[in-house]
C-alpha cells in the first residue's frame, strides 16, 4: 500500500523554508532528509521521525507516538506515529522540531 500523499504534503509544507531538504523514496514510503540525514518520513499508516536517542522519551510522550520497528527490531532514536497523529499540526510540528534539531547536530553527508 502506498503512503498518503496528503500527509507527505503536510511534511513538505513544514519543511518548505528549511534549506538543505531533499526527498527520497525509501522504506516503502517517502523520507525527508536535511543535508543527507533523515529527518522524517511518511509510510502506509502514518509516519516516522528520527529524533535521536536523547530526545526519544520526549517524543514518545506525545500522544500517537510508538517505537519505530523495522524487521521486528526497535530502531533507537526513531519514533513511528499514526496517520491521525501525523495530521495534527501541533503534534507533527513538535516531533518535527525534535527531528530537525537532531539532524542539524549531524555532519552533512
Amino acid at each position: 500500500m502506498a503512503y498518503d500523499e496528503g500527509l507527505a504534503e503536510l511534511m513538505r509544507a513544514d519543511l518548505s523554508e528549511e534549506p538543505g531538504i531533499t526527498e527520497k523514496k525509501m522504506f516503502g514510503g517517502l523520507c525527508f532528509l536535511l543535508d543527507g540525514n533523515m529527518v522524517c518520513g511518511v509510510h502506509s499508516g502514518g509516519g516516522m521521525f528520527r529524533v535521536g536517542k536523547p530526545a526519544e522519551a520526549e517524543a514518545m510522550a506525545i500522544e500517537g507516538a510508538r517505537p519505530m520497528m523495522f524487521t521486528a527490531r526497535k530502531m533507537g532514536g526513531m519514533i513511528d506515529v499514526t496517520d491521525e497523529a501525523l495530521a495534527d499540526d501541533i503534534r507533527r510540528r513538535a516531533w518535527m522540531a525534535l527531528a530537525l534539531s537532531h539532524a542539524r547536530s549531524l555532519p552533512p553527508k
